[in-house]
């Protein structure tokens, strides 16, 4: 399934989490790196708006589809792909961490966080390596001194996977530049993945992320920050939809 705009293409290349695990495993053998982005509504909406997050994101190496939105656009193209929630693969990705040896790194929400998920995920996955966590400072720039110093530190500790939980346009950014700076490492931008693992944010329960509401849930949990989001998102549906059918009859 692919998404085009002006200056960039963007395309959704891993088709379901069995596919993606096991690119991701193969890359862990071969000792070579990655940048995996979730594509959302949200993420299209800052895409359109921005020249320079098109860029960043076309430079992911692994593209999942991060919403039911996606999934039915890319239905409509006859360009299927699955459902591949950051927050359902979170867990998966890092059993494979543990199963391959590969050691880890978290960086992004906040140090309670951080170490609330570490605490967690000791318990449940007694074999992953945890190397090295690390929180930015507000408003930190993901190109920048901060981010150099971070790379280094993860480098230094022997992470080859980094858990990235910021938010967009910041994770995919910090992703993609890590991916050159230390190309030996996967950099996964999961979001609030971790916040999640760490019991501060609480996903909607299973039957309502069944119905494909989840997104309903959100809105009521924190209507002042999400609603204008997913108004937005409702903007561009028609042109998605559109754009959609353009693929299809290609």
């Amino acid at each position: 399934m692919q998404f085009r705009f002006p200056d960039q293409t963007i395309t959704v290349n891993m088709p379901d989490q069995p596919s993606l695990l096991a690119e991701i495993r193969s890359r862990f053998r071969g000792g070579r790196g990655f940048s995996l982005a979730t594509l959302n509504l949200d993420h299209l909406v800052k895409l359109r708006a921005s020249a320079s997050y098109r860029a960043t994101y076309a430079a992911q190496d692994l593209i999942v589809a991060d919403g039911n939105p996606i999934v039915w656009l890319s239905r409509l193209a006859r360009r299927p792909v699955a459902l591949v929630p950051g927050s359902d693969l979170l867990r998966p990705l890092l059993q494979l961490a543990a199963d391959e040896g590969m050691p880890v790194a978290f960086y992004g929400s906040t140090p309670e966080v951080l170490a609330q998920a570490a605490a967690r995920l000791a318990a449940e996955l007694p074999a992953l390596q945890l190397v090295w966590t690390g929180a930015p400072a507000m408003g930190f720039d993901p190109t920048g001194l901060e981010a150099d110093a971070a790379l280094h530190a993860m480098q230094a500790a022997g992470a080859r996977l980094c858990i990235v939980s910021l938010s967009a346009p910041r994770q995919e950014a910090f992703a993609a530049y890590g991916r050159r700076r230390a190309p030996q490492i996967g950099f996964c931008g999961f979001g609030a993945g971790l916040d999640f693992i760490a019991g501060q944010q609480v996903r909607a329960p299973a039957w309502v992320r069944k119905l494909a509401l989840e997104w309903v849930w959100r809105a009521l949990s924190a209507p002042r920050r999400m609603i204008p989001r997913y108004t937005a998102c409702i903007a561009i549906l028609p042109g998605q939809i559109a754009a959609a059918l353009r693929q299809r009859r290609a």
